[in-house]
């Protein structure tokens, strides 16, 4: 509304005014008017010079510089007005939070997701930890950027469905979850720069940094991703977490957490720089965590041991060598790394479900991004006597992918987001390039690559985080390529039963049907695959999508390649307790 008894009278320049503004009579000071609007004070001090306060008694004069500042805070505060006195919009203070964003409705709901769905593979927070900080949510800022940081975590990276009472607006279930998640990341964004957490970090503060780097990586923000991934790395080696000697004492349940941690770290930056060709800073300079380390654990670990087990052969020298930096390698050293990634895990595997689909699609993924290298350093041959150096070997990872990740829930694998989605998009996408450059390869009962790779498109078009952004990569690429393929591939997509978006399938994360993630049973294990190619920056442009990028130019491809793998006979087990799925034979 139009400001009409606060501005003041015009008064003639530079004489003092017969009443003090509102600035001066805080001050103490004389006001002297220097035009129609400002005092001459308030002109020096850049304040808005009003005629509101209702006068008072004099009394003791203050410190006039805090008298300014707070005066400047107070104004920065309300709205503002223009010279015709109407009210704008006003920025709010770069500290303040907003009321009523992170809700303990919210709060609940996504602590007890994390703790169903994703501490099975990321085991890292106690829940008596996570109950203390919310319960000082309002007092500390801290509390309050670690609890928002991994709510915004829970609901951008693993689309937890909201509560009914936080549910907004009227738009698509995805798109509220995901606009809630990035209010909250926003928030906490803002808020954590008034805090001095770098100079005295603790498990929050690298837990803190490492959710806004999942927040960031599923919003496809990699500089912001990059950033707070190498920053959550240096904070854990500023508290020394990467010295086996200060995991001695303490509170068993802080130390047990902590080197959990440093291990999450460990294969997350091995993972990202698989993806984007970064650098990495933790080395295996600590023992792994134990099973039976915490009595009071009731989460089984061995999932995430094994995980640590495949990240860990992936030393400097191999990232070097994946970054182009100048290394010497031999292709005995590629088959023998091939060798244990295949025998990683067990034949049967006891862990909940999320840990399975974890550790199933990384060692895929894995199996690819070493292919790849050995493919860059001229290794691969079509008379190869291993098929781990042969150039079909991303046949017989796309046959085993496709034969783990069929054991498993959709939800399960939506629990790990964008980074499970993007594995399997690589994975398609050497498979398309090795269809493309070995043409006539017959379909026989034990490699089918056409019918693999159309179970892949279709798992991507199903998956929250493949329809929207990798499912048109992969089309695009696969009609390239493989022209002659692209038609069928396109016609069994739009063929399948339509039914519901997987975005609307969420159901409750406590409800049953979502009881095996955190429930173990004993997995089978397809033969070790982890593929991760140059083919995710495809997405960002920054990468090249085609298997030619890895030839050296003498390379030349022969008509054969080496005889198919053969698959013993898949048996399954089932009882009311234990899930046991099968496992391809390993390689004769």
């Amino acid at each position: 509304m139009p400001e009409s008894s606060t501005s003041p009278s015009p008064i003639s320049s530079s004489v003092p005014a017969k009443r003090a503004c509102d600035a001066c009579h805080r001050r103490k000071i004389k006001c002297i008017v220097e035009s129609s609007i400002l005092c001459k004070n308030c002109a020096a001090a850049g304040l808005r010079c009003t005629y509101n306060a209702v006068p008072q008694k004099k009394g003791p004069k203050g410190s006039r510089a805090k008298v300014i500042s707070e005066l400047r805070e107070t104004q920065q505060r309300q709205p503002r007005r223009d010279s015709h006195g109407y009210v704008g919009p006003s920025s709010p203070p770069p500290y303040e939070r907003t009321a009523g964003l992170l809700s303990l409705d919210v709060v609940s709901a996504c602590v007890d997701f994390f703790f169903f769905h994703i501490y099975p593979t990321q085991p890292t927070l106690h829940r008596q930890r996570v109950h203390e900080a919310v319960l000082a949510l309002d007092q500390s800022d801290e509390a309050y950027c670690s609890i928002g940081a991994l709510c915004a975590y829970v609901l951008i990276h693993s689309n937890m469905p909201l509560p009914g009472a936080t549910r907004r607006g009227s738009g698509h279930p995805h798109n509220a979850v995901t606009s809630l998640g990035t209010e909250i990341l926003e928030e906490v964004s803002r808020i954590r720069k008034s805090l001095n957490y770098m100079e005295t970090p603790n498990l929050w503060t690298v837990m803190t940094s490492f959710f806004l780097f999942g927040c960031y990586f599923s919003l496809d923000q990699h500089n912001m991703a990059w950033f707070h991934l190498r920053e959550a790395t240096t904070l854990a080696i500023t508290m020394g977490m990467d010295r086996e000697e200060t995991y001695t004492g303490g509170n068993l349940r802080d130390v047990t957490r902590r080197r959990r941690l440093f291990w999450l770290l460990f294969i997350t930056e091995r993972t990202y720089a698989l993806q984007r060709h970064r650098p990495v800073t933790l080395h295996a300079s600590i023992q792994f965590p134990t099973v039976d380390e915490d009595p009071q654990e009731v989460v089984e670990l061995t999932g995430f041991c094994h995980l640590i087990s495949l990240f860990k052969p992936f030393d400097h020298t191999f990232i070097s060598l994946w970054n182009k930096t100048p290394q010497g390698c031999t292709s005995t050293w590629m088959a023998h790394l091939q060798t244990k990634l295949t025998k990683a895990l067990p034949i049967y595997l006891h862990s909940t479900e999320t840990q399975a689909v974890h550790l199933h699609t990384s060692q895929q993924w894995l199996r690819t991004v070493v292919w790849q290298l050995s493919i860059s350093q001229g290794f691969l041959s079509s008379t190869a006597v291993e098929n781990a150096m042969s150039f079909k070997y991303p046949i017989e990872i796309a046959r085993d992918m496709m034969a783990a990740t069929r054991q498993f829930s959709q939800q399960a694998m939506e629990i790990h987001g964008v980074d499970l989605v993007e594995k399997i998009f690589d994975i398609a996408c050497a498979l398309t390039d090795v269809m493309a450059i070995l043409p006539m390869y017959p379909e026989d009962l034990e490699l089918r690559p056409r019918e693999y790779l159309s179970q892949l498109v279709s798992l991507l078009s199903r998956l929250r985080g493949g329809q929207q952004r990798f499912l048109p990569l992969l089309l695009s690429k696969i009609n390239d390529t493989i022209p002659n393929l692209a038609s069928s591939i396109n016609f069994s997509i739009s063929s399948m039963s339509s039914g519901t978006r997987p975005d609307d399938q969420h159901a409750d994360s406590r409800s049953s049907s979502s009881s095996h993630s955190a429930t173990s049973s004993s997995f089978s294990s397809p033969p070790a695959s982890t593929p991760r190619a140059a083919y995710s920056d495809m997405a960002a442009g920054t990468r090249e999508n085609s298997l030619d990028a890895f030839l050296p130019s003498e390379v030349r491809f022969g008509e054969n390649s080496t005889a198919p793998a053969q698959i013993s006979k898949q048996l399954f087990e089932y009882d009311s307790n234990n899930l046991v799925f099968p496992r391809p034979s390993e390689f004769s």
